[in-house]
């Protein structure tokens, strides 16, 4: 297939470039559509209704966590494939991939619907907030769980046969649809449905994004691999465990997310509504190079993988450390500017004056996380691609996990409110130094094979 040739003859830093820019910048618009939830429900200065938007967000990254299983699992094993020329097999990953995603969407939504008081409590809802959660999550979670799962998913598939430009469009879709409905189902001049209509804009734009992929999927049904057709799930028992495998560590690191996320905004909850609009404005702001690191790692999975499966290691380490050196430092250069600027940033979200002091406090400290972040993501994404589960589950347990809830008590306890903060900064370098020790382990073992 012409389109691999990106993964096999391309100058090592021109396939990089070419498999992540198109995945950052789908990355980037997704931030931007998540930014402007938060962003135009600030402008309505109800404090309740940004602090909803927090509160739900451990669902909704529970979707992604669900996509990634099947995504990320699926994408890995499809560019090996290719890169030992077996397509009949990624064909099968394909469809299995695709029809398990589905069936998995339904089900949480589904479950979500029948548990949401208990799940939106946890998570840290009160009296004041409890119904604009509950409004926000039915459209984002359970109407909208479905495409917003499908839609990840299929981006990944797609880039693993070399189509980066093409799933970046499909996210972007999503993305800029997103950021044109939200004043429109949220300001009080237009429909002013408030953080209700957030919800109604981000399912809308992920259903757009869904039909764009089974779209291309269907136009270009004669030159692609990703064949979808359900004839091929008789084929699921043959390559099931190693789908789930490999996709589970990505999986488990945002499902753990989800726990610790929660578990903070719980924290933050108990002192004041104000501290927790400021901590999801502060989650916005740093989700910038959190989306960068991702789209980095997201597009070179493919081409680790297909080199790791075609045997040319040397071209798979050259693309790793091309791709973490450009994740790193954005990351550094993140970290500059919200040290400098965290008061500036936190006000483009809300007027209230004590938000605001909360949140340029949270974001200093939180901030630091980024560049340990940066090189941990792209590690993970490695072990997966190399199908070293072990590895890649040791780094995601780590980074969300074992540590996260038991620091939170520790800092809490030590620095109330504030202290919490200092959780993330902490679990990413734990994190970065066993990532760093594996990875030395697992080319000390090449170098001895060679």
């Amino acid at each position: 297939m012409n389109r691999t040739m990106v993964f096999e003859s391309l100058p090592v830093r021109q396939a990089v470039l070419k498999q992540i820019i198109p995945a950052v910048f789908s990355q980037m618009i997704a931030l931007i559509y998540s930014l402007a939830d938060t962003y135009f429900v600030g402008m309505l200065n109800a404090p309740a209704q940004t602090a909803a938007i927090t509160i739900v967000y451990p669902s909704f990254v529970m979707l992604t966590a669900i996509s990634n299983l099947f995504g990320i699992g699926g994408a890995s094993m499809i560019a090996r494939k290719l890169g030992r020329k077996d397509t009949q097999a990624a064909k099968e990953i394909a469809s299995i991939s695709f029809w398990l995603g589905l069936l998995s969407a339904l089900l949480f939504s589904l479950f979500f619907l029948l548990f949401a008081k208990p799940i939106l409590t946890f998570c840290g809802a009160t009296e004041a907030t409890y119904s604009f959660c509950l409004r926000y999550a039915r459209w984002v979670v359970v109407f909208g769980g479905i495409p917003t799962i499908m839609n990840t998913l299929l981006a990944n598939l797609v880039r693993s046969e070399g189509a980066a430009a093409s799933a970046s469009f499909g996210i972007s879709l999503g993305g800029i649809l997103n950021i044109i409905l939200d004043p429109v189902f949220i300001l009080p001049q237009f429909l002013g449905m408030g953080v209700v209509g957030a919800g109604v804009a981000t399912a809308l734009s992920n259903l757009a994004s869904m039909i764009y992929f089974l779209l291309y999927l269907y136009c270009r049904k004669q030159d692609t691999i990703l064949n979808i057709r359900p004839v091929h799930l008789k084929q699921t028992t043959k390559h099931l465990k190693e789908i789930l495998s490999i996709g589970f560590p990505s999986a488990l690191q945002y499902g753990l997310t989800v726990v610790a996320v929660a578990a903070q905004s719980a924290f933050v909850a108990k002192y004041a509504t104000e501290a927790t609009a400021a901590l999801g404005i502060v989650k916005k702001l740093d989700q910038l190079p959190l989306y960068f690191s991702i789209g980095v790692a997201n597009g070179l999975l493919p081409l680790l993988a297909y080199n790791h499966s075609a045997g040319n290691e040397h071209r798979r380490r050259n693309a790793f450390r091309f791709g973490t050196a450009i994740s790193v430092s954005f990351a550094l250069l993140c970290v500059f500017v919200y040290e400098t600027f965290a008061p500036q940033l936190t006000s483009l979200f809300i007027s209230d004056q004590q938000t605001i002091s909360y949140g340029a406090t949270f974001l200093r400290r939180m901030v630091l996380a980024m560049p340990f972040m940066a090189f941990c993501y792209p590690m993970t994404i490695q072990f997966q691609a190399m199908g070293k589960v072990r590895e890649a589950l040791i780094v995601s347990i780590l980074r969300k996990g074992v540590l996260d809830v038991p620091l939170l008590f520790l800092m809490d306890g030590i620095f109330p409110l504030y202290g919490c903060m200092w959780v993330q900064p902490i679990v990413d370098c734990i994190s970065l130094i066993a990532a760093s020790i594996l990875y030395r382990h697992m080319m000390k073992g090449e170098n001895n094979e060679i």
